[in-house]
């Protein structure tokens, strides 16, 4: 529904954000009479202030919390009941009882007063909260009647003392090091995926079950337990449902859009792609004065003139962020009649797009662009392999239509100019493996393999980066708003780290050197050559920052760009749709016509504008919250594909070592398991902090990330996705592992470990630690 016009403002009436401010920078609960008090404000002014709060909350500025207190929107209340979620060592960490706002609940650091240790996983406070740094901290107010951690597992039963079967709740997150006895079952079975309630502490830890969630081992189920375990939405209201139906139904007519029905535009996409989202064509340029040059149109799917600002549609796309992909299932941003449907651009159908039209020169330099609403008809959707095929062999596939095959050559053509500039701007090259899980037609994993990277995955991935960088460029020539997608220079603490680490293999990094993308391609191109490089390309990964949202430009370092945007992904990116929208704002691409029962405007309006940051913010962790579910997920299925080979010795390679082992990944199947240090034999080891190396006492054995061993399969856990491994013997003495590419034993920086994987004294520059 749109909003009416606002209200003027009482000359004796504080900004918005003013009043913001003042929410912001209090230490207790501000409700409206403390703003009143604050600002002086009496009579007639007090009665403005209560409609002017009014409009801070529709416009999505503050909240309300419970007791009639403001704080910022999408932030937390000032005071408010929180629930401690982990105790770690001496940190005692908190989330919200009850979080009601976008993007996953915050976790604080509670400040214990007094004596430390009396607050215990599952403890429920009364706190006062405070933004330090990027994060949050709670001040605890007073301790309130206990209430049970949540935690998410399966049932599973084993045989107790004396024969009686025992039931135990087995968690789904592999961190956890125990399961717990089960009190109380309810309506649910041995197998099922249930919420509990935890109570009790230590040993007499109980599980009662308050909620069955499935059974996760059906097939094309496995992907529930990360949907349960990060709480992403996988059921649309009924609200959200019929506005999508009436969403779909909307007249789609040349009117206000280009017709581009004619030009032979494809799609390329993974074979099981669920959604379309682009489509591309290009043409060799005939001006004269773009010689070599070709112009091209990537044309998006309009998703802004189906999901309109304010509508349920929108706040439910919002409150999901993103799609998440499974190997079993996705869970949509949108609804399958539009992100399955109307949205998709599929070959024979007309459909909506948002077209960025190129002009590329001879070079590979995108000299200039134009985005306008279009209707288009594909020729064709393509999977990657099927294109790369008929490239490579000249030869149309049976069915396409006769411009299909020219129209990929000159995409081709195109893309050689593209890939050049690439190449010249010398973007990160990180190259690393993706896994793909097969199911069979019941569900069952038929194969786990690497997703094989072609020339056809490149030539789309150019073409979607130069739209990005187009639909950046063009919403700041206008002064737009724009949500960019931004990725930061390394921090120094973190190419300390990587320089410690190189020097392990005998290789210099400069840390006052200018850093570039440039810097790490040419220590990868230093590898090129050495069975190291995929640690070595770890390594680089572990360096950089994480990539995220906001309106505040600071490039995009991996790309090697200065200014770049989300634009080709709106059916499953929400960060793209507000892209979208702000491209309808500046150009003025509103399509005639006002429907009845969905909002008018396809922009972005003026409220979402100015709260590009708090958008920004929640989408990020949204985004890194489906990549932990997706990922943990694929590491439950390596897990079952593996169980029924426990016992068996497998090929492996160290990822990582601790002070209480090492961790080993299945060469060609990813996952990652664990060789306790216990299991080493009975000599101690070293932990070799700078070198990442467990090394034994008299330097017999080392153990260090890139090493090649094959290890025994001792466990493989579907539920949490978690492996156990252990050495194929146990001598006495312990093992000697393929020698590493060291000479010797390095003393600096180490950590003794005992038999039992327990630090032994350590003496650092004469102090006992």
């Amino acid at each position: 529904m749109a909003k009416g016009p606002k209200r003027p403002k009482p000359a004796g009436l504080p900004t918005s954000e003013q009043i913001l401010r003042f929410i912001q920078d209090s230490p207790g609960a501000i409700g409206k009479r403390e703003i009143a008090k604050h600002f002086g404000l009496h009579g007639a002014d007090k009665i403005a202030l209560k409609a002017l709060l009014k409009d801070m909350t529709d416009e999505g500025l503050v909240d309300m919390a419970s007791g009639r207190s403001f704080h910022k929107h999408g932030g937390l209340p000032r005071v408010t009941v929180l629930r401690v979620a982990a105790v770690e060592g001496d940190a005692v960490w908190a989330v919200p009882d009850r979080w009601e706002g976008s993007g996953p609940a915050p976790r604080l650091r509670v400040m214990e007063k007094g004596r430390k240790g009396a607050l215990g996983v599952g403890d429920r406070i009364l706190a006062r909260t405070e933004e330090r740094g990027t994060g949050h901290v709670a001040h605890p107010m007073k301790k309130l009647e206990a209430g049970g951690e949540t935690i998410i597992g399966v049932l599973v039963t084993d045989t107790g003392p004396g024969g009686k079967p025992t039931t135990w709740l087995r968690p789904a997150d592999k961190r956890a090091r125990f399961d717990f006895a089960v009190a109380d079952i309810g309506d649910a079975a041995i197998g099922d995926l249930v919420r509990a309630e935890l109570s009790g502490r230590g040993p007499a830890t109980k599980a009662k079950v308050v909620d069955r969630i499935g059974d996760p081992f059906a097939p094309r189920s496995l992907s529930m337990i990360a949907i349960a375990r990060h709480e992403i939405p996988d059921v649309f209201a009924a609200e959200t449902i019929e506005e999508a139906d009436r969403a779909a139904r909307l007249p789609l007519t040349p009117e206000g859009r280009e017709d581009l029905r004619d030009l032979p535009i494809v799609a390329i996409d993974p074979a099981d792609a669920r959604d379309h989202d682009d489509a591309v064509w290009a043409i060799p340029d005939e001006d004269a004065a773009n010689k070599g040059g070709f112009r091209a149109i990537v044309a998006i799917a309009d998703v802004s003139y189906y999901v309109r600002a304010d509508g349920a549609l929108d706040r439910e796309a919002r409150r999901r962020g993103n799609s998440v992909y499974f190997p079993d299932q996705v869970v949509p941003m949108l609804p399958e009649t539009l992100s399955a449907g109307v949205c998709s651009l599929k070959a024979g159908q007309d459909r909506a797009a948002m077209a960025c039209h190129l002009v590329v020169d001879r070079h590979g330099k995108v000299t200039s662009w134009r985005f306008a609403r279009a209707l288009v008809r594909l020729r064709a959707n393509i999977a990657y392999e099927r294109a790369q095929a008929a490239y490579d062999a000249d030869t149309p596939d049976e069915g396409w239509d006769a411009d299909v095959l020219p129209s990929l050559k000159n995409l081709w053509g195109c893309w050689g100019l593209l890939a050049k500039a690439r190449d010249a701007r010398a973007p990160l090259d990180l190259d690393l493996p993706e896994r793909q899980v097969i199911l069979d037609e019941r569900g069952s994993i038929a194969e786990i393999r690497v997703r094989e990277r072609l020339d056809a995955h490149r030539l789309i991935e150019d073409y979607m980066i130069a739209a990005n960088v187009a639909a950046a460029k063009a919403l700041e020539a206008k002064k737009s708003p724009v949500m960019y997608r931004i990725h930061e220079p390394p921090g120094r603490e973190k190419l300390v780290s990587l320089k410690d680490y190189l020097e392990t293999f005998e290789r210099s990094f400069a840390l006052g050197q200018v850093i570039t993308p440039a810097v790490f391609n040419r220590l990868i191109d230093g590898f090129s050559d050495d069975d190291r490089l995929p640690e070595i390309m770890q390594a680089i990964l572990r360096s950089q920052t994480q990539a995220y949202y906001g309106p505040a430009n600071a490039g995009h370092f991996g790309l090697a760009l200065g200014s770049y945007a989300h634009f080709t992904s709106p059916i499953r990116r929400y960060a793209d749709l507000i892209v979208h929208r702000a491209l309808v704002d500046a150009y003025r691409l509103e399509v005639p016509g006002r429907p009845k029962d969905l909002p008018a405007r396809t922009g972005l309006g003026e409220a979402d504008a100015k709260g590009l940051s708090r958008i920004g913010e929640a989408i990020s962790a949204l985004e890194r919250r489906a990549m932990e579910a997706e990922r943990e997920t694929i590491d439950r299925y390596v897990a079952a594909y593996l169980a029924t080979r426990t016992g068996e010795i497998v090929a492996a390679r160290i990822t990582g070592v601790q002070p209480f082992g090492f961790f080993a990944t299945v060469d060609g199947l990813g996952g990652d398991g664990l060789v306790p240090v216990s299991t080493l034999g009975s000599e101690r080891f070293f932990y070799d902090e700078a070198a990442r190396t467990l090394d034994s006492e008299h330097g017999r054995v080392s153990y260090g990330i890139g090493q090649r061993l094959d290890l025994r399969l001792m466990e493989a856990n579907p539920i949490s996705g978690a492996l156990r491994f252990e050495l194929p013997d146990a001598p006495e003495g312990g093992f000697r592992g393929r020698p590493l590419h060291r000479d010797g034993v390095k003393k600096a920086g180490k950590h003794m470990v005992g038999k039992r994987g327990r630090p032994a004294n350590i003496r650092h520059k004469g102090k006992r630690r």
